[in-house]
């Protein structure tokens, strides 16, 4: 059944739920993108709008998950904020404080890796994000990501590389 043949109650229904169970997520992952909790909510507020107005669309796509087409639609909402001319000329910079403890790691050592992982290039942010901090499968990062699995294998090998070379640490990891 399309969702746009449904009454509306149904469709609403079907956006709360959705809501409910990336609600999260979502926000974590947009946080992690922009570092700004105000503008997380903000792109987390987008991402659903584009949920609730294609979600039509989804039900016709057979090749991903509900969880991988959201994190998708998060992603690229969190990299149209990264492109706009006020989040360019905005002070690019992560204070410990501005993290939620709940995203913030425990260990002193942790912190500084997740903090090298914030600074990365956005391409290879976007991996280590989706794969480790979102636990998506390769193949879910890879469709999240509209790459094939071999360039995101490419990405985290080099971010791994990057990261690596931030720490000082070219042996470990």
């Amino acid at each position: 059944m399309n969702i746009a043949s449904v009454p509306s109650g149904v469709r609403e229904a079907k956006f709360e739920e959705l809501m409910r169970t990336y609600e999260t997520e979502v926000l974590r992952l947009c946080f992690l993108y922009l570092v700004d909790r105000n503008m997380a909510e903000d792109a987390m507020q987008d991402t659903f709008t584009k949920v609730w107005r294609h979600m039509e669309r989804f039900e016709r796509r057979n090749d991903c998950s509900i969880r991988t087409w959201i994190m998708r639609i998060a992603v690229n909402t969190c990299k149209d904020y990264l492109r706009s001319s006020w989040f360019k000329r905005r002070k690019q910079t992560c204070a410990l404080e501005e993290i939620p403890p709940a995203l913030m790691p425990v260990s002193q050592d942790s912190r500084e890796l997740f903090l090298d992982v914030l600074r990365l290039p956005e391409k290879y942010k976007s991996a280590i994000l989706l794969y480790y901090y979102q636990e998506l499968t390769t193949e879910e990062v890879a469709m999240a990501l509209g790459i094939s699995r071999p360039t995101l294998t490419r990405r985290l090998q080099k971010a791994y590389s990057l990261l690596r070379t931030a720490s000082g640490e070219e042996g470990s990891l």
